[in-house]
């Protein structure tokens, strides 16, 4: 049975990134090779968005963070979350989550916390508040490709696994979604080409947080969170495999393990 889904676990891994994103089908937590990604590098992530990625509706307001920071950490890699927003009862509970805000207004966060930190990750879900503002939806992919850019040029190491945005309940935010989310994809196809290290997971796929994961019309519930978490350390692997993580700079007085 374990031989079954390390089969399943590597079929998963290795389907080619140019036509969809990373998603996890039959992929078992209790599969999981236990050993550390990237050599064993450590992991600076600054989990960058609004706020799903701050945990909003989570019942312990840590969203997917540290269900994701914990599969890390048991795999044998260092891990420390980065970012000037505290949120959540996890002790690393660092991140850049703005609820309410647009890939814009992140993108103007970033200019502050990415060369401040140097992440050599960043876990970047972005799009849903334009989705549901119906915010110039024809160039939410423009707008992802300038922040992507902005992203490597303030942290050149970076490793960026860029997230579809999530079903929505709403019908129009829903159909926004799959606009931006083809465009999301296109967007990453294109980076992929130009050699950037960009790994695209599909959290709108079956194995994301379906409607009945939804606390809202928005933000998943604690099994939502749980799948998320799922798709962003199947993407980590992804990015391992590909070489994609390399050790973050020299940032003084910022330790490689956020949980000490």
């Amino acid at each position: 049975m374990v031989f079954s889904l390390m089969n399943s676990l590597m079929l998963a891994l290795a389907s080619p990134l140019a036509h969809q994103g990373v998603a996890v089908h039959h992929f078992d937590l209790g599969a999981r090779v236990l050993s550390p990604i990237g050599n064993g590098v450590p992991l600076r992530i600054m989990p960058l968005g609004a706020s799903i990625t701050w945990g909003m509706l989570s019942t312990d307001g840590n969203g997917y963070r540290n269900d994701l920071r914990t599969q890390l950490t048991a795999a044998g890699n260092l891990v420390n979350m980065v970012g000037n927003v505290h949120h959540g009862t996890m002790k690393d509970n660092d991140n850049e989550g703005w609820p309410g805000y647009r890939i814009d207004q992140v993108h103007a966060k970033a200019t502050g916390s990415v060369p401040k930190w140097k992440p050599n990750v960043i876990l970047l879900n972005a799009g849903t508040n334009d989705a549901g503002q119906n915010r110039n939806i024809s160039a939410a992919g423009d707008r992802m490709e300038q922040l992507l850019t902005d992203l490597y040029s303030m942290s050149p190491r970076a490793c960026i696994v860029l997230s579809t945005l999530l079903v929505n309940k709403k019908a129009l935010t829903e159909a926004n979604v799959l606009l931006i989310n083809s465009q999301f994809r296109a967007v990453a196809d294109k980076l992929r080409r130009a050699g950037r290290r960009l790994i695209l997971v599909d959290m709108h796929g079956d194995d994301g947080p379906q409607i009945l994961d939804m606390a809202d019309d928005t933000h998943p519930n604690d099994e939502g969170y749980r799948k998320m978490a799922n798709i962003w350390y199947a993407g980590l692997v992804q990015a391992s495999n590909a070489g994609c993580l390399q050790r973050a700079e020299t940032v003084p007085d910022v330790p490689d393990n956020g949980g000490s």
